[in-house]
This record gives structure tokens, sequence and C-alpha cells, in this order.
């Protein structure tokens, strides 16, 4: 069997090529020059390749190959460095892996922002990630397949999952600007809407079997997900509900228009945090649920939005998101 090259041997490499020379490497490793030298002779034996020219130079240059396996030996140790903080944490108590089930109706500007310092915070916890609609982020609480779930549509009560409330947001009933229902010019009524093509999601989770929520329309086409439900309504195909984090950009630059429908429930529904309650949160975990709670406080209410916008949303609170 071939000999490995050691840790130990890649660090003295990469002291000297970082260095520039073998005294200088033997300073910043506190050994004795001697030792760096046997240290990189010993490697180049194990690799049969000179890494080092030293011949007629007063300090060591990399050869072709100590270029090229530089880049590998960086990797390595960079690899290696990585499993120790892993290890390091997990014997502290820090997850090593944190599975998040994200509702659509999370305004995706803030789960960027803080996840983008969850990354720095937590640099040695692997993070996956689901987004989904309506009963995907119960489900997938329930069934233990994610350690958190962020959304809304408290579909049923489940003893086994501890839920707290962190925020709000709503849907709005829009269609782009060349729809018909977009050029009444006045509040809509269930008439107007009837026959015209609805874009409703379906809810892959199986808990809302049977049920619809703001579904209006005679003519229903169904959709896997809200990104395809947010094109197929900007391309003029339907109108439907959507989050208002989703549709507000749309709305403002006017490819959307939100429509005043009275018959549409549109006012603020709570967002959640869920775990099963049999497993509580590591650190990682934790942090995360509050920093989602800061951030989605801060968020525009229903009234800020109208405002924003320039829009009537009416009152009346929906049981789910469609």
């Amino acid at each position: 069997m071939d000999a490995n090259p050691t840790l130990d041997q890649l660090q003295v490499f990469l002291a000297v090529a970082e260095t520039g020379s073998f005294s200088a490497a033997s300073r910043v490793l506190n050994r004795a020059q001697s030792v760096v030298s046997y240290t990189i002779g010993n490697l180049e034996t194990q690799l049969e390749v000179a890494l080092f020219e030293r011949s007629g130079a007063r300090q060591p240059k990399l050869t072709e190959a100590g270029k090229a396996l530089l880049t590998d030996a960086r990797r390595i140790v960079a690899d290696l460095q990585v499993m120790r903080a892993r290890a390091k944490s997990i014997k502290q108590g820090l997850e090593a892996e944190l599975t998040v089930a994200l509702s659509v109706m999370v305004p995706s500007d803030a789960v960027v922002t803080e996840l983008r310092e969850f990354r720095d915070r937590f640099p040695s916890v692997a993070l996956n990630l689901n987004i989904g609609e309506l009963g995907m982020v119960m489900e997938m609480v329930i069934s233990g397949k994610a350690d958190i779930g962020i959304g809304g549509s408290i579909l049923r009560q489940e003893d086994s999952v501890v839920m707290e409330k962190i925020g709000y947001s709503f849907m709005i009933p829009v269609a782009a600007a060349e729809h018909p229902l977009a050029k009444f010019g006045r509040p809509l009524t269930l008439a107007d809407v009837r026959e015209e093509v609805q874009l409703v999601v379906t809810d892959t989770s199986g808990l809302t079997n049977g049920r619809d929520f703001n579904v209006l329309s005679y003519k229903t086409w169904r959709v896997s997900d809200i990104a395809t439900k947010h094109q197929l309504i900007k391309g003029g195909l339907g109108w439907g509900g959507l989050p208002a984090s989703v549709a507000g950009r749309d709305i403002m630059d006017g490819t959307l228009v939100a429509l005043d429908l009275e018959a549409y429930e549109q006012s603020q529904y709570p967002l959640y945090a869920m775990r099963k309650a049999a497993n509580p949160l590591g650190p990682a975990g934790q942090w995360l649920v509050d920093a989602m709670e800061r951030r989605l406080s801060t968020c525009p209410s229903h009234d800020d939005f109208k405002q924003m916008l320039g829009i009537e949303l009416r009152e009346g609170m929906p049981q789910a998101a469609e």
C-alpha cells in the first residue's frame, strides 16, 4: 500500500511555500530547519515528485509539480480544519446539521439576510433548506424530516408539535396588467371572477385534501408551487392570490395589478416557528428562530403595505394561504 502524506507534512509544505524559505518556515512552525527540510524530503519521496527547486537558488522555488500540488494541499488542510471545527462544535452541543422547512409566505429578503448571518455564525453547521406551500412545512416537522418549520396555515392542532408565533404575512389577489380583470376600473364582484381562470396551488402534503382556500372561480388551473403560479399570472394566463412579499415588486412596477375583490379574504395572518416537542432546538436552530422572529417583526404590516402600493386591501382573516 502506498504511504499517504500526513497532515503535518502538508502543513510544513504550505509553510515553506507561503513563507518562501525553509528557515522562515522553521521560525513560523517553531521547529529546527533540519526538521523542516527532512519533512519536505519525506513528502517528496512519498509523492515521487520534487516540490521545490533547491540547486542554484538562495531560496527554494516551487517546481511545476509543486505549484499544482499546492492547491490540493491547501484544500486537504482546509477540509481537515472544517472537520475539526465540526467535531469541536458537536462536542460543545452545536448541531452538525439543521434541516429547515420554509413557507413561501416568509419574505425571501428576510430569509437571505438571516441565512447570511447564520452562515457566518455557524460555519460548521450544514443546512438543508426546503421551500414549499401549505401543509408541506407542518408535514415535514410532524414526520421528523425537518428540525424547524417556519410558516402559517395551521391546518390542524398537533400535540407533538410546539408552535411559536414569530410574525405575519398576507395574500393579495392579482392579475397581469393586460388581464381583463385588471381593466374594470372598479371593485370586482364574485360574478366578475367566476368565469375567469383562477390559478391555485395544490397542497402536495395531503393535509388539506378536500379543502380549498379562497378559490372563487369555476375555472381553476392547479399548479404545484407558488413560483410557477407567479409566472403564469404574470403571463396573463389567469388570476390568483400571491404572498405580498412575492407580488409586491411586480405591483409597484406595474407588471401585476392588485385586484379590489372583497370576496377574497386577504388580511394578515400569523407565521409560526414549529418543531417537534420531543426534539428541543440546539444553539444554531434556536438562534435561527430568534433571528427570523426579530426580522419578521420589522416587515411591513398590512396597513404599511397598503400605503406602499397605494391600494386598498380588505379586512377579513383567511384560514390559510391559497
